[in-house]
């Protein structure tokens, strides 16, 4: 099969008609990021720094954003050892939000979250379903930079698990 086709019949080149502009939350990703990954440690020290890159694009007739995420960057991967995953978000109206599942095949994941705008900040929460709960948070957003981060929800307090900061690329 020609990859061509396929990527002809997923990607969009604008958000469907049928989403409200206030509801454009993903809007501001869309294209490609260069990112400093970093993982922390329960007790919030800094255990892992990796180089990233991450690629958002509109998809399903504009209806939804899907991503990919790479770490390290292709360019700089060795065979041993590298993480590679996906997420796939729709603006869902009877909800007022947006669905989206994270797929990371690396390690067998699959997560599910709800995602909405708070304040300035694009927050997606784990559905009741994940454990422990998590929170991802698109923060400080610009058109050239953004900080992402993640919580998950131990002993009752959220505690920081990773963050991105990223840089746009194109």
């Amino acid at each position: 099969m020609d990859p061509q086709i396929f990527a002809d019949a997923l990607l969009s080149p604008a958000p469907h008609a049928g989403i409200p502009r206030d509801q454009w939350i993903f809007e501001p990703f869309i294209g490609s990021w260069a990112l400093e990954v970093r993982w922390y440690g329960p007790d919030k020290a800094l255990i892992r720094e990796e180089e990233g890159e991450w690629h958002f694009a509109r998809v399903l007739e504009g209806r939804g954003i899907q991503d990919v995420w790479v770490v390290p960057p292709r360019g700089q991967r060795e065979v041993s050892a590298y993480e590679y995953g996906t997420s796939l978000r729709f603006h869902d109206p009877a909800l007022g939000a947006w669905r989206s599942t994270w797929i990371g095949p690396m390690h067998g994941a699959v997560l599910t979250f709800t995602a909405r705008r708070n304040g300035d900040a694009v927050v997606l929460e784990t559905t009741p379903d994940v454990a422990p709960a998590r929170r991802w948070s698109f923060r400080d957003i610009t058109p050239s930079a953004f900080t992402w981060v993640h919580e998950a929800l131990e002993g009752g307090e959220w505690r920081l698990v990773q963050s991105f900061a990223a840089r746009r690329t194109a």
